[in-house]
């Protein structure tokens, strides 16, 4: 029988380029949207959401769900490689058709808070739903939407992240909630400039 990755295996194209290219700032932040979540490669994020969604796969999920925006490429990109159908959850001021699911969050990034939202109508009790999206730090979009997940009537089955910056901590609101989560690289720690990998 053939053996999967383990869910946290390193992804190595995907480490390399976070060693070699990402630019770090305040030991905090890791930018790497030059490939990832702004200037997006379509043959790379393509080999990431297949390598994802090959992790995916053994939960055996209905529908794929995000947040926009940057959960939008890997979420699709793993959906492709899943044959399933995504749905990303609309922010800012969101509309969609009633009734609506809804979760306010934090926003890391821009300060104040977020509206999360999706519709009913593609988010339907029964459903076994993935969660993918790009990074996974301090865990508040996910476990938002690990909550509209539930009011849903849907379960969650897994999460799947491209970059899990270890020292945010986000993975314990979900394990908490005893969801495996996948990820292919890892970031142990940001020190004086410089990114420090976790291999699994």
């Amino acid at each position: 029988m053939e053996m999967l990755p383990s869910l946290n295996t390193p992804f190595a194209p995907l480490v390399r380029r976070i060693v070699a290219e990402a630019t770090v700032v305040n030991d905090r932040i890791l930018k790497i949207d030059h490939f990832l979540n702004h200037r997006v490669e379509p043959e790379f994020m393509a080999a990431m959401g297949a390598e994802l969604a090959e992790r995916l796969r053994p939960f055996a999920p209905d529908l794929v769900l995000t947040a926009e925006a940057s959960g939008i490429a890997p979420a699709l990109a793993t959906a492709t490689a899943l044959n399933r159908p995504m749905l990303y959850a609309k922010k800012y001021s969101p509309v969609v058709e009633p009734p609506a699911l809804a979760r306010v969050i934090p926003s890391p990034t821009k300060g104040g808070e977020t509206m999360l939202m999706v519709s009913a109508r593609y988010l339907q009790a029964g459903m076994r739903v993935v969660l993918v999206d790009d990074f996974l730090a301090n865990g508040k979009t996910a476990l938002a939407l690990a909550e509209i997940v539930a009011e849903a009537g849907a379960q969650l089955v897994a999460a799947g992240f491209l970059v899990e910056k270890c020292f945010q901590d986000g993975r314990s609101e979900l394990t908490a909630r005893a969801i495996p989560i996948a990820t292919l690289a890892q970031v142990e720690r940001l020190e004086d400039g410089n990114v420090v990998m976790r291999h699994a």
